[in-house]
This record gives C-alpha cells, sequence and structure tokens, in this order.
C-alpha cells in the first residue's frame, strides 16, 4: 500500500459527514459528469494557475490547491442570457435603433455583471448584423449543447483562456459556485499531472493552448476593459504524491499535444484518455486497498453473435465493478485491525474511546448517527453499513459512468455491460501510442501493458485461468479488431504474417 498525504483540515470540508471514499481516491472523483466536462474543468484550473506563474507547480505544497478561476459573465450573458439578439436582428431595424434596442433589453436582462452596461460593444464592431453574426457562430461551438439548459452553466469550445470559466448558479444577480457539472475530478486531474514525473515538460505544452487562437481574440472582443472580481477556490484533495496513472496519463498528454494533430483536433482525444486514466485510477487503487492483483479490461471486439470473450468480458466488468466497494470494507477492517483500535478495544473504556477514533479519522459517526448498541463490533458493522450506502450513490458508479464515457464499456449488441472498446478509443490510443507504425501483435501488448486492455490470445493468456482461457476465441477477437483498424485506415497488412498498425497523421508527415 502507497503512502497517502494526510487528509485536510475539517474545516475545510465541513459538509462532508463521512470521510472514507475521499481518503482513499481523494475529494472527489464524481460520476454525473462526462469527459468534456472533465476535460473544461481541468483547463479552467490550469489557466488559472498559468495566470498566477505556477502551471503545474506546486511549490513543494501538495494541500491545499488554490486558485482563482475566471467567471466571464459578460460574454456567458452575451452567448446564453440573450435570447432578444435574434429577434431584434430580424425585425430589420436601422443599424443605430437595434443597438439600442438591444442594448436597453440587456440591461434589464443581464445577471452576475457589477455593471449592466454593454455598450462598449458598439465601438467594436462595424454593424449589429455583424455582431449577430460572431455570437451566433461562437454559440455554434458550445460543448454539450442539449444537455445543458441554465444559461450560466454552458460552455464554448475552449478556444483559448477567454473561452474558459467556472461553472456557476446565478440567482438574483449574484453568481456562487455549483457542482453539477465541474464536481471537481478536473481539479483532480490537474493535481495528477502536477504530481506526474512529466509535469515539467508538460506545463509548457498547455500554457499554449491558451493563446493565440483568432476565435479566443474574438471573444475577447466581447469583454469589456475591466479587473473581474475573481474568487478562490480549491476544495479538491487528491491522497497520494505520485501513482502509476499519474505518469501514464501525462505521458498520453505529451504525445498527444506533441504530435502531428492540429491542437484542437487533440481535445476529444485528450479528454476520452483522461477519463480513461480516472476509471484506470480508481480500479488500481481499489486494487490496492483489497489486496487483489492489477486490475485487466476483457475486450470483446464486437462479434455479430455472442462469443466466450463475450462472457468473459461482462463476468471481468461485474467483478471490477464490486472492486471499489470491496475496497471501503477492507479501509474499514484495517481500522479495526489497527493497533491504535485495539489498544482502545482493551481499555477501560472501550467503546467511547472507538467511537472517538472513528470521529477523528473518518468524521463519523455524529451525535445522530448511531443508534445501535455500545459494541465496538456493532459500531464497525454500522459503519460499513453508511458508508456503502454514500459509496453507492456517486463513486460506486464512477466505473461505468467513465467506462461508457471514453468509450470503453458498452451494451452495444447486449444487455449486459462489458469492456468493448469504440472506434473513437481505439483511434485516441493510437494517435497516443504508434509514433509512425506498430507491428500489430506489439500493439496489442502495448495495450495491455499499458493500459490493461486484453484483446488477443497472447495477452488473454497471461490473465486468465486455464478453465477460462479459449485460444480461438481471443484469436479470432484479435482478427476481427485488425479488420476493424484496416477500415479505419490505421492497419496495413503486408503479408500473412506481417500486419502493421499505423498513425496516418504521422504517415502523412
Amino acid at each position: 500500500m502507497r503512502e497517502t498525504l494526510p487528509p485536510p483540515p475539517r474545516n475545510d470540508h465541513p459538509n462532508n459527514d463521512m470521510w472514507i471514499d475521499e481518503q482513499i481516491w481523494g475529494h472527489r472523483l464524481w460520476d454525473t459528469t462526462n469527459p468534456w466536462l472533465i476535460f473544461l474543468e481541468l483547463l479552467g484550473v490550469a489557466e488559472a494557475k498559468e495566470r498566477d506563474r505556477s502551471l503545474l507547480d506546486d511549490g513543494g505544497t501538495p494541500y491545499p490547491l488554490r486558485f482563482k478561476p475566471a467567471q466571464r459573465m459578460y460574454v456567458r450573458n452575451i452567448l446564453y442570457n440573450n435570447e432578444p439578439l435574434l429577434r431584434i436582428a430580424d425585425e430589420g431595424l436601422a443599424d443605430s435603433a437595434a443597438w439600442e434596442k438591444w442594448l436597453m433589453a440587456m440591461a434589464d436582462r443581464a445577471q452576475g455583471v457589477p455593471v449592466r452596461d454593454f455598450s462598449y460593444l458598439r465601438k467594436r464592431f462595424s454593424s449589429f448584423p455583424d455582431f449577430v453574426a460572431l455570437v451566433s457562430m461562437l454559440r455554434g461551438t458550445t460543448i454539450e449543447n442539449t444537455s445543458n439548459k441554465r444559461w450560466s452553466s454552458r460552455f464554448v469550445f475552449p478556444f483559448g483562456r477567454h473561452a474558459l470559466y467556472e461553472d456557476l448558479n446565478v440567482r438574483n444577480n449574484s453568481a456562487s459556485r455549483e457542482y453539477i457539472n465541474f464536481g471537481l475530478p478536473g481539479e483532480l486531474v490537474y493535481q495528477m499531472l502536477c504530481r506526474s514525473q512529466g509535469s515539467a515538460e508538460l506545463a509548457p505544452e498547455i500554457a499554449q493552448m491558451f493563446d493565440g487562437d483568432p476565435c479566443d481574440r474574438l471573444l475577447q472582443m466581447l469583454e469589456p476593459d475591466y479587473e473581474e472580481d475573481k474568487s478562490t477556490r480549491g476544495n479538491s484533495y487528491l491522497p497520494y504524491a505520485s501513482h502509476e496513472t499519474f505518469d501514464d496519463l501525462a505521458r498520453d498528454w505529451l504525445e498527444l499535444l506533441r504530435g502531428p494533430l492540429p491542437r484542437f483536433d487533440t481535445y476529444p482525444h485528450l479528454a476520452a484518455l483522461t477519463c480513461l486514466h480516472l476509471l484506470r485510477y480508481q480500479l488500481l487503487v481499489a486494487a490496492d486497498y483489497c489486496f487483489a492483483s492489477k486490475p485487466h479490461f476483457v475486450c470483446e471486439v464486437l462479434a455479430p453473435r455472442r462469443t466466450p470473450v463475450r462472457e468473459l468480458s461482462v463476468s471481468n466488468f461485474q467483478m471490477n465493478d464490486t472492486l471499489p466497494s470491496r475496497a471501503v470494507d477492507a479501509y474499514i477492517d484495517a481500522i479495526g485491525r489497527s493497533d491504535e483500535w485495539q489498544r482502545r478495544q482493551r481499555g477501560e473504556t472501550p467503546f467511547p474511546d472507538c467511537r472517538r477514533l472513528l470521529v477523528d479519522s473518518v468524521r463519523w459517526p455524529a451525535d445522530d448517527d448511531y443508534s445501535g448498541p455500545p459494541d465496538e463490533t456493532a459500531l464497525l458493522l454500522d459503519l460499513k453499513r453508511a458508508a456503502q450506502a454514500r459509496h453507492r450513490q456517486h463513486v460506486a458508479v464512477v466505473h461505468r459512468s467513465y467506462g461508457a464515457g471514453c468509450g470503453l464499456v458498452s451494451r452495444r449488441g447486449t444487455n449486459q455491460l462489458r469492456y468493448a472498446p469504440t472506434d473513437a478509443l481505439l483511434k485516441c490510443l493510437i494517435l497516443a501510442n504508434v509514433p509512425t507504425r506498430m507491428d500489430y501483435s506489439e500493439f496489442l501488448d502495448l495495450l495491455y501493458r499499458r493500459y490493461g486492455l486484453v484483446i488477443g490470445e497472447r495477452e488473454a493468456v497471461q490473465v486468465l485461468s486455464d478453465d477460462d482461457f479459449d485460444r480461438k476465441s481471443f484469436q479470432m477477437n484479435s482478427a476481427r479488431l485488425e479488420r476493424r483498424l484496416r477500415t479505419l485506415g490505421m492497419l496495413r497488412r503486408l503479408s500473412d504474417a506481417c500486419a502493421y498498425v499505423e498513425n496516418p497523421l504521422s504517415l502523412r508527415m
């Protein structure tokens, strides 16, 4: 078990009535988000730290992470709280009259801005139709356009620093932090990159994502010249100073950002692989707590009918899905085996002393949270029940939620979840791992070593028992993947014994 960092002071998270999931994985893994929103949250943190000249540099103090994310309320009102704009544009008014009518409407409508004055825009646009055309174009780049209904929780494509801002809830002209879309996984990812071995190399690559794009300069035109009042954020906590998934994540980011893809084209791949590594982080940490073997993912390449590989993938998914829950039980069992618990059990007042130990270590139970008998064993059992009930609300769902989000987990062709990588995920993996070309068998071995993906027979024989291993089924599974990659233009077979996975972008370069 790797050494964990000290938990944060209780006053930093006063609303957390239990601190178990957080001490295992951090504060916090959150299931009700998706790869793009995690990516946007991460970029918002990175932009704030780059502004402070401390990008991916914690100065030797891993906690607390403190940053001041942008809010950019003028831009957000113009893009998403601006229903009268197109209606006024369709009225065919003279340019001056259109501006006056729209400015009056925004003076009544705008929320969360210090002064409801948008007249600065008239000096920056030659005509009202030009302004309308720009707003319409930028609105068309909205991320998750159909899922976010509230205007203050909608996000434009991350063209640069002026397109990055935090999730807010605006009421009565006052904006407060919202956790529906940005639930802190993006802050965890930032800390993972900061603590990775590649942080120094990665910092200048990420800094280039914030400035210089023409669309970002267009967004800057929509903001007035003023110094925004930014609030300090930073409630997240990552328990480990280092972890293999931190280094794996940084390596994939470096490969993609330094690769031949245009910068914006790398963003979907960065988002998907970030989500995949978060999933791996959760399962690898859980396996450590359970003293289980390193998790792997038996991947079915979609077949026209049910195959033994599908059966193994379904059972493999179900086994991995229970790992986080088992880790919670293992964490609590470790408290019961600890020297301090045993010492207090042998003391003169065992129950109050053991209860105080739980309050100090996991912030449970509160005065009204335990009504069982005054017995230490019953107390631990009640803690398990309460911890599992809390765990099931969000953290237990991360594996399947992030797996589906990154394209690893699917129900396609069956009613049971299993590992079945999508074409999009396969493309991400090739772009991040194949510099130019790679022998196909070497590629399958690389996917197993770096990500735990089991596709071919050579990888399957390393993780499956003799009873489960079916050589022919995995040979056919590998052949199906080969055909898929050839269809995607990412594999070439030169002879019966020679197939190469190719990165088509590098080949063109």
